[in-house]
């Protein structure tokens, strides 16, 4: 008996331990490591500063006086910088289209240059703009220099190539001292390359 007695006292004296609670609370179990945002998404568009350089085509119609009217295809090419102030992009150009345009016989437009001056809302991948500045018209009667005014817009199809179209609308008074004075219309599409 005394054999049992010492068995059973051994045996919850070993169980003791194992049975008993504690007063501390658990220790926390490390927690798992966040997990990291994803790498952002490279994207382009909505930054129009900088060079840029490429070609035009387009229609050109001249109302001359009398009976001097006439259109026909133009092509060109042309080269400018823009600067983007955040919303809005100022910015310069050349241009120069050449043109087989008969005027009824009266005479023929040869070739069109431009300076100009643009000023546009930046809408991120579009930029539409108001352009205005001087024209230089070489025709069969001589050349005049005259004015323009007229919209655009562009399109980043992706951070190295841009297209767009162009409307524009000329005044030229008294082409080469002829007394003949003209209002062309011209609405070009193009593409360029930015730099």
């Amino acid at each position: 008996m005394k054999t049992r007695i010492l068995a059973i006292g051994l045996a919850a004296t070993l169980a003791g331990p194992a049975l008993a609670g504690s007063l501390e609370p658990p220790a926390p179990e490390p927690a798992a490591p966040a997990p990291l945002p994803p790498a952002p998404v490279q994207t382009f568009g909505g930054d129009w500063t900088g060079g840029y350089a490429g070609v035009q085509l387009g229609y050109g119609d001249v109302d001359a006086t009398g009976d001097a009217d006439g259109d026909d295809i133009l092509y060109g090419a042309h080269l400018g910088y823009r600067y983007d102030f955040g919303t809005f992009v100022l910015g310069g150009e050349l241009d120069y289209d050449f043109a087989d345009i008969d005027l009824n016989g009266a005479a023929d437009v040869d070739s069109v240059a431009r300076l100009k001056l643009q000023a546009g809302y930046d809408f991120g991948r579009t930029l539409g703009y108001f352009t205005a500045g001087v024209a230089d018209l070489d025709t069969s009667l001589g050349s005049e220099t005259g004015e323009f005014y007229g919209i655009g817009v562009a399109y980043q199809i992706n951070d190295r190539y841009t297209v767009g179209a162009e409307l524009l609308d000329h005044s030229f008074d008294d082409i080469g001292g002829s007394g003949v004075e003209a209002d062309a219309t011209t609405l070009t599409v193009r593409g360029s390359i930015r730099f």
